[in-house]
């Protein structure tokens, strides 16, 4: 028994399957070590291995449909797998259901350290780049299937070389030296523009340098020193005229300022005398008022006497009445007449309640009238609707009718479409057809974009080598052709692009095709929605037709109920036009007594306005008598005014005449000779001035503008500084970028080779221990990944000559040169997967069966942590770690798996 302690790598530790294949139900635990499954041939051996790959990979894991993995006679099936990677561990479920035209993925969950990942797409993914590996890579590197013994012998050069270098990650180089090609590129476009724009600026400098604008400058700044000084010149004879202006326009202010105060003063003495004479003038106005409110009194006091004896008061002088009796007069009959409205009121309501009753009974009768007609209205159209109903009911007949052709028509062509596809469509069962046909559209579709990328990427290759080639360099490896050993590769590309055209005229046909498909299967869901609808509507219809009939007697019936309700409406309508009419005549009676109590409170209400009126005439006396109180007091108050205003007017002419006696003629003629002459020197001085401060100005400016070409001349020199400093960067930039490019095709070209010679020798290695026999002195694998086995005689041959039985063991020898290559030579020592060995015994005899025992022992040595091996040979389940027995029930036809233990082993063995 094999024992030892591996690497942490990948490790199956648990696989479940339910109606997977031939297994109803089994779980089976794996341990690390080598497990060999073993049992009858067809028990299902291989299958438990593939349960494990489609665990992986899904269906890409298959080599038929999802629908070979479900077992016959189930809807669903699943398979678990539980896994160890790098000391961590995951859990994969997929289930498929089988329940319609084809089997499809119904879920798939990967339980992550600290993720989940669900889709059956990204499922993939996530496992392809945690083992570094697709499916495809996995079979070519850790899982040996069974019947693939010459895969690998036949697979071209290339194909081997395409393997190799996409498990290696030798492609990420190649990808590299594109990018660095096209960073080089880029930067030598950059150059080129900078370069361009160096030229510029450098003819831009020369330009600027000829106008020559440092000499420019000196003269014009000699210029402007001379225009300055004539300037200041005259701006200091300006200032003292302006100083001399000043001081004449000061004193003659001082004397227009005296002479505004005189006439100030003029203008208040005749302010005050005009005051003075208009407030006598009121005073005698407030006079005459005096004598019109007197009168007004007299004449108020004889109104009032007329009054008083058309009252029942007993006064008949007005200054004898007491005005409280007048109101207490007044109140008395304000109260008579409240109570002429409270009777007044009553009259109303009672005349209101029999107006209203009287209207309401004319509303109702009007209303029952109305609904009287109403009915019959209603009753002449039911007989209408009964009519159009029955019409209706012969239409909808009709409709039915039709519906039923239209039904058939449809499923006639359900028929004839369903009949051109390969498998029978039975009607209602379109949709899944539809889904798988937009499923192969999309995988058609897709697998046209990806051809037509590497069709693509293949001419972008092949023009880049071409053009290598023609500078000499070597399209492979990008080394001088002169001795490289890769110039033939062009040749190659150009056939492979070739055949990658041809792939892709053959996906574009497979893509039309599908479209096709998809378009008539699209079809058959449209007529199966369209005869359901078909269906639903006859129905809707019938359930009409059967309605419109239950009803029809039932509208008859209401038709002769209707009119017999509107007789009835009509009799009552007239009962109630003669109950109005009596209410009307009590309304009358109301309004009557109602105009007798409104004359009595006419009476009323003339006797109150007279008593009113002599209210008013009291009140207007008492108001005179105050205002011609008021008046005779503010006469007083104008006349004390007025001599405040004499006293006033008397200061005032005081200081007018003090005023007049201070004005100095002599010192303001004077001043205003003083002030023409210099008004006359400033505007001779101020042309010359503005025009030698504009000459001054427009000689800054030309400096200004001397001074910014210089700037900008300047400016110019450093930038072409800075942009020759740029160029050069961008020289070392465009060298460093080609260096990088060549590194890169050189580092992937030695590391192939490394990879190659290290390949070789595993290949010998292995080989020499699973072959007994001593015909062959050394298998050869060239720098192009040609295989060659030469025999001890010095003849070399190609692999596919050798026997089936050392085809075997070569194949297997190469497969585990290929494990340890990568398990050695991806970043030191990798994780990874276990090796799986289906059924490599075969073609093998007795003794090479003990040298494949030594090979599984070798590479558990060597660090696989798990060996999966599918046999029935007796040796290698002698040597196992672990044995699992498939056994498969010959009634049932399901297998099921159990583990044995070793002592059972033994005992067998005895």
């Amino acid at each position: 028994m094999i024992s030892r302690d591996g690497v942490v790598g990948v490790r199956f530790d648990r696989v479940r399957l339910s109606n997977f294949k031939c297994y109803g139900d089994a779980d089976l635990t794996l341990n690390p070590g080598v497990t060999v499954i073993h049992g009858l041939n067809g028990s299902g051996k291989s299958s438990l291995l593939e349960a494990c790959f489609f665990a992986l990979y899904g269906a890409r894991a298959l080599d038929t449909t999802l629908d070979d993995v479900v077992t016959i006679g189930a809807d669903d099936t699943e398979v678990e797998l539980w896994f160890t990677h790098g000391g961590e561990e995951y859990h994969v479920e997929r289930r498929v259901r089988a329940t319609g035209e084809r089997a499809t993925t119904a879920s798939c969950v990967l339980e992550a350290p600290g993720a989940t990942i669900e889709g059956a797409r990204d499922v993939r993914a996530y496992v392809t780049d945690l083992l570094r590996m697709d499916a495809e890579a996995f079979v070519n590197c850790a899982y040996v299937r069974q019947g693939e013994v010459n895969k690998l012998i036949n697979a071209t050069p290339d194909e081997r070389q395409d393997m190799l270098d996409s498990l290696l990650q030798l492609g990420k180089l190649e990808d590299y030296r594109e990018r660095a090609s096209e960073a080089r590129r880029g930067v030598g476009r950059v150059r080129d523009d900078k370069r361009g724009a160096l030229a510029q600026v450098d003819e831009q400098i020369t330009e600027k340098e000829d106008a020559d604008p440092h000499e420019r400058l000196n003269d014009l700044e000699s210029d402007l020193a001379e225009v300055e000084a004539e300037i200041d010149n005259l701006d200091t004879q300006h200032e003292k005229a302006v100083e001399t202006l000043e001081e004449a326009r000061a004193v003659l202010e001082e004397y227009e300022e005296k002479r505004e105060e005189l006439a100030a003063l003029e203008s208040d003495i005749e302010g005050l005398r005009t005051s003075i004479s208009e407030t006598e003038r009121e005073r005698e106005d407030l006079s005459e008022r005096i004598d019109t409110l007197e009168d007004d009194r007299e004449a108020a006091r004889e109104d009032a006497a007329e009054l008083l004896a058309d009252t029942a008061l007993d006064a008949t002088d007005p200054s004898e009445l007491d005005p409280a009796a007048v109101a207490e007069r007044v109140d008395h009959l304000d109260e008579e007449d409240d109570e002429l409205q409270a009777a007044i009121r009553t009259e109303s309501v009672e005349k209101n309640k029999h107006d209203e009753r009287a209207t309401t009974l004319r509303d109702r009768a009007d209303e029952r009238e109305r609904d009287a007609e109403q009915k019959r209205e209603e009753a002449g159209d039911l007989e209408s609707e009964v009519e159009s109903t029955r019409e209706s009911l012969a239409d909808r007949r009709e409709k039915l009718a039709a519906l039923d052709e239209g039904i058939k028509r449809l499923q006639e062509e359900f028929e004839d479409l369903a009949g051109a596809f390969e498998d029978a469509v039975a009607f209602g069962e379109a949709e899944p057809l539809a889904d798988e046909a937009a499923s192969d559209l999309e995988a058609a579709s897709e697998r046209v974009t990806q051809l037509e990328t590497e069709v693509e990427a293949k001419r972008e290759a092949i023009r880049e080598a071409e053009a290598l080639r023609e500078a000499g360099k070597c399209p492979e490896c990008g080394q001088d052709v002169e001795g490289a050993p890769h110039v033939a590769t062009i040749e190659e590309e150009r056939e492979e692009l070739a055949d990658l055209e041809s792939d892709l005229a053959a996906a574009r046909d497979r893509r039309e095709a599908c479209a096709d498909r998809a378009d008539r299967a699209d079809r058959l869901v449209e007529i199966q929605t369209e005869v359901a609808t078909r269906r639903d509507n006859r129905a809707n219809v019938e359930q009409l037709v059967e309605e419109k009939e239950s009803a029809l007697e039932t509208t008859v019936e209401e038709v002769e109920q209707l009119r017999a309700d509107a007789a009835d409406l009509e009799s009552e309508a007239e009962q109630d036009r003669e109950a109005a009419a009596d209410h009307d005549e009590e309304a009358q009676a109301c309004t009557e007594r109602i105009a007798e109590h409104n004359q009595a409170r006419a009476d009323l209400a003339e006797h109150v306005e007279r008593l009113e009126r002599v209210e008013s005439l009291l009140d207007r006396i008492d108001d005179a008598e105050s205002e011609i109180e008021r008046i005779r007091e503010k006469r007083d108050q104008l006349a004390q005014l007025n001599d405040e205003r004499r006293e006033t007017l008397a200061d005032k002419r005081e200081q007018r005449d003090a005023l007049e006696s201070e004005f100095d003629e002599s010192r303001v003629e004077t001043a205003r000779e003083e002030r023409d002459r210099a008004e006359t020197y400033i505007e001779q001085v101020e042309p010359k001035l503005e025009s030698l401060r504009d000459r001054r100005d427009s000689l800054q400016a030309e400096i200004g503008g001397v001074e910014a070409e210089i700037e900008e001349l300047e400016s110019l020199r450093e930038r072409r500084e800075r942009l020759a400093a740029t160029v050069d960067r961008l020289d070392s930039l465009y060298d460093e970028a080609e260096t990088l490019q060549e590194m890169y095709g050189d580092l992937r070209s030695q590391l192939r080779q490394r990879n190659v010679e290290s390949l070789e020798a595993m290949l010998n290695e292995t080989f020499e221990l699973v072959y007994q026999n001593n015909s062959y002195a050394r298998i050869e694998l060239s720098g192009e990944y040609e295989l060659t086995v030469s025999q001890k005689d010095g003849e070399r041959l190609d692999p596919e000559q050798l026997s089936g039985g050392e085809r075997a063991l070569f194949n297997l020898s190469l497969r585990c040169a290929i494990y340890r290559l990568l398990a050695e030579g991806i970043d030191g020592t990798a994780p990874m997967p276990p090796l799986i060995l289906d059924e490599p015994t075969v073609f093998l005899d007795s003794g090479h069966v003990s040298r494949l025992v030594e090979l599984v022992e070798a590479m558990y040595d060597h660090g696989v942590e798990q060996i999966l091996v599918v046999s029935h040979d007796e040796e290698l389940v002698a040597a196992a770690d672990d044995v699992v027995r498939v056994e498969k029930d010959a009634q049932t036809n399901r297998s099921t798996v159990s583990r044995e233990e070793p002592a059972d082993r033994l005992l067998e063995a005895d």
